[in-house]
């Protein structure tokens, strides 16, 4: 069993100009995990995924892909490390003159050589995965929030990726169907091995599923907490950890 770090994060600092957003992080996603990013709004949350994801440079720091130093990497290269990647945006991302099927068949449309037959089995197995199955044909302006989020999961599982990064994957939806989406999350981590990266600061979704996580302190501008959240909960190293950890109440 490969026990090496799916990604590894060392002293990157995030800025805008001379506006710094976050400094010193260091920290690794453990393989085949459930990794949390937390944080309040304004500390980074977005920041970091878009550097993970090559959108954003951070001032200082590397990012490393197994052993690949991420940041180093030519342009063709960085691309060859992302086709390891699947995003689920935080507003789905669907496009809506598109149907379900066409929207999760295009990136195998535009990075594959499959005939288009090969490409709709393809796609009913995805949306089948997601629980989704004879939805092919539907638009996303007949489907609940709860549904687009699961189309999107499936586009972003298309080409068999290695990890996947959920912007806020529970953003607008109501709660039951934000249990339903952490279950199918859990399912998918189980039966596939794919490592999830969640933005996310929804607590009934981070004290459910997650097996490990980083806190972003707004407050320090740095790394405020790292564990799996259920210990971070019941031994919060600081009070900005405590309070995030128990909004809404007690959870202890």
């Amino acid at each position: 069993m490969d026990t090496k770090p799916q990604i590894t994060v060392k002293g990157v600092k995030l800025a805008y100009g001379d506006f710094v957003v976050m400094e010193e992080l260091s920290f690794e996603v453990p393989r085949g995990s459930i990794f949390f990013v937390m944080g309040g709004s304004g500390s980074g949350k977005s920041t970091l995924l878009r550097a993970l994801l090559g959108l954003g440079v951070p001032a200082a720091g590397s990012i490393f892909y197994g052993d690949e130093d991420f940041l180093a990497q030519d342009e063709v290269q960085r691309e060859h490390t992302l086709r390891r990647v699947g995003v689920l945006y935080q507003g789905s991302g669907l496009f809506s003159s598109m149907s379900v099927a066409e929207n999760v068949g295009l990136p195998l449309a535009q990075f594959t050589h499959y005939k288009r037959d090969e490409i709709q089995e393809i796609v009913a197995l995805k949306l089948a995965l997601v629980g989704l199955a004879g939805f092919e044909h539907f638009y996303p302006r007949q489907l609940s929030g709860g549904m687009q989020k699961r189309v999107g999961l499936a586009r972003a599982m298309a080409l068999d990726p290695e990890i996947l990064f959920l912007d806020e994957p529970s953003a607008g939806l109501d709660p039951i169907s934000s249990r339903h989406l952490d279950d199918l999350i859990r399912e998918l981590r189980e039966s596939l091995g794919t490592t999830f990266v969640m933005v996310s600061h929804e607590l009934p979704s981070i004290l459910s599923i997650g097996d490990a996580s980083i806190f972003l302190d707004a407050e320090a501008h740095t790394l405020g907490a790292s564990g799996p959240p259920k210990e971070l909960l019941e031994h919060p190293p600081n009070d900005r950890v405590r309070e995030f950890l128990t909004r809404g109440g007690d959870h202890a």
